[in-house]
């Protein structure tokens, strides 16, 4: 579930087989995380300024179903933290019929820019840049 974002395959993204290139999954998965984290609060700006950077580490994409011209996607963005410096983000590329098109799997870790190493706790170091963690998770964070 998450967030979602719409995206229109376009003529161009088609290969020679006349479906979407491999390569263009990981563009609409890109597409969907930044507006995911832009929902949630994310100043790119200040991050930059922070010196603070997400970082992509592995990204895997399970091909389901193919898409093809002017199919319509909605791509989702899920992100789950756990202990240590990375995090991941899970996102289903499915077509507006339901139909699962893919599922890309990402690992993420927060950079510090100047050091060039991972913070210790990726959650932290985005939530201190007044980044709403709680948007990008499955589920609403529980409140006691």
């Amino acid at each position: 579930m998450g967030l979602r974002t719409r995206i229109e395959v376009r003529g161009y993204e088609l290969d020679s087989l006349g479906h979407v290139n491999h390569a263009v999954y990981h563009q609409y998965a890109e597409v969907a995380r930044m507006k995911a984290f832009v929902a949630a609060g994310c100043e790119w700006d200040e991050l930059a300024r922070r010196r603070i950077g997400p970082v992509l580490l592995s990204t895997t994409v399970n091909f389901r179903s193919e898409l093809r011209g002017n199919d319509v996607v909605d791509v989702s963005c899920v992100a789950k933290f756990g202990t240590g410096k990375t995090f991941t983000l899970e996102q289903e590329i499915t077509k507006v019929d339901g139909t699962l098109s893919a599922e890309v799997y990402g690992v993420f870790g927060v950079m510090d820019l100047d050091a060039r190493k991972l913070f210790a706790d990726p959650r932290a170091a985005l939530e201190s840049t007044g980044l709403d963690v709680s948007v990008l998770l499955a589920e609403p964070p529980s409140r006691t």
